[in-house]
């Protein structure tokens, strides 16, 4: 008898611990951040001399761009590069831009470099931003991190929006905008 209710005990654990994974794996995927308003506003490919980088997709609440408001950011790999290199790489954007000081860069540093892992071609790193509540980040569809620092976040995706961007052309191109 106490056999038999030991092993009850330890299925209703495992159901609960498989339905507990579950729900955890269902909040962690990019389909259930995603939201269902966030629409293309512009496409870009990155070049540097004769090497492609990435593609470029922006997603924006309802088609326009504000940045108070979700918006996403999917970049589709053509070549391997180490987490360590992108994260250093967007280090690098956002002091170009002016940011100076540092020690924080050297902190956003280490809580990018925890996020992105080593990409191959074909590889898509996803980031949702929703201002009140920070930035998560996808590989494949797969939650990878999170950053809940607003100015880490907003100087993040200034990398591709801000008009001090080092690439003109992939912002206007992102952003939907005309160069009449």
């Amino acid at each position: 008898m106490i056999v038999r209710v030991s092993q009850s005990i330890n299925l209703c654990l495992s159901f609960i611990a498989a339905v507990t994974l579950a729900l955890s794996a269902h909040g962690s995927s990019l389909e259930s951040a995603w939201k269902s308003d966030l629409l293309l506003l512009g496409e870009s490919r990155l070049r540097v001399l004769f090497w492609e980088i990435y593609d470029a997709s922006f997603y924006a609440t309802n088609g326009v761009y504000d940045p108070e408001k979700p918006f996403a950011l999917s970049l589709t790999y053509l070549r391997e590069f180490s987490g360590s290199d992108i994260a250093q790489r967007s280090v690098d954007e956002i002091r170009s831009q002016g940011f100076s000081d540092e020690s924080v860069l050297a902190s956003w540093m280490v809580q990018l470099d925890a996020i992105f892992p080593d990409v191959v071609g074909g590889d898509q790193i996803t980031g949702i931003s929703q201002p009140s509540e920070g930035t998560r980040f996808f590989l494949n569809g797969t939650l990878i991190g999170t950053i809940t620092d607003q100015n880490l976040s907003r100087r993040f995706f200034d990398i591709w929006l801000s008009k001090k961007t080092s690439e003109p052309g992939m912002r206007e191109s992102l952003l939907g905008i005309d160069k009449e």
